[in-house]
């Protein structure tokens, strides 16, 4: 098939994440304006070209004080650091369908080689419009306080409230270019 490219199709995609809240729960979240450059061959990315970038004022939690907050220094930081960004740098084979993605993950001007597992969903001819669709999943998970993402409070109960470890998935569907 060979490398082309793909374009996002974000109506179809998604990006969530979700962290511990008060050690016994957890708060859900999304980002509802992302983009990608995208260069591969479905069936075989590790030769793709993958550049991700996500804007942080975006994010959504389905509480606006909370999201706030999130978007303030206390966090992200979003009016000085308005993008999250992820650049791939190494693109393994795990098996036939999964794939290990290294890269370069930017956040609030902190960048660190993170690794995500990539799963390969399938392709599909779109039936309105006759575009070729590919799909993958990836997740993984990062700790914030990498990214100087170290806002917390203690519980009187021990622990803290909000946990370090983030849990990421991104829903890919993208149209050969």
């Amino acid at each position: 098939m060979g490398k082309s490219k793909w374009v996002l199709d974000t109506a179809h995609s998604q990006v969530d994440f979700s962290v511990k809240h008060m050690m016994i729960s957890r708060v859900n979240g999304t980002f509802q304006r992302f983009s990608a450059n995208i260069e591969a061959d479905p069936n075989d990315l590790t030769t793709a070209d993958i550049e991700f970038s996500v804007e942080v004022d975006s994010i959504d939690t389905r509480n606006t004080d909370r999201d706030n907050h999130l978007k303030s220094a206390d966090f992200f930081n979003a009016e000085q650091y308005p993008y999250i960004t992820f650049k791939a740098t190494e693109i393994t084979r795990k098996d036939d369908s999964s794939y290990h993605v290294t890269g370069d993950l930017t956040i609030r001007g902190v960048t660190r080689k993170e690794t995500f597992v990539a799963e390969f969903e399938g392709l599909a001819k779109d039936p309105l419009s006759g575009n070729e669709k590919a799909g993958f999943t990836v997740t993984g998970t990062i700790n914030r306080k990498d990214y100087g993402l170290v806002w917390n409070v203690a519980l009187e109960t021990g622990g803290v409230l909000v946990g370090e470890e983030v849990k990421i998935t991104v829903h890919i569907e993208a149209a050969r270019g």
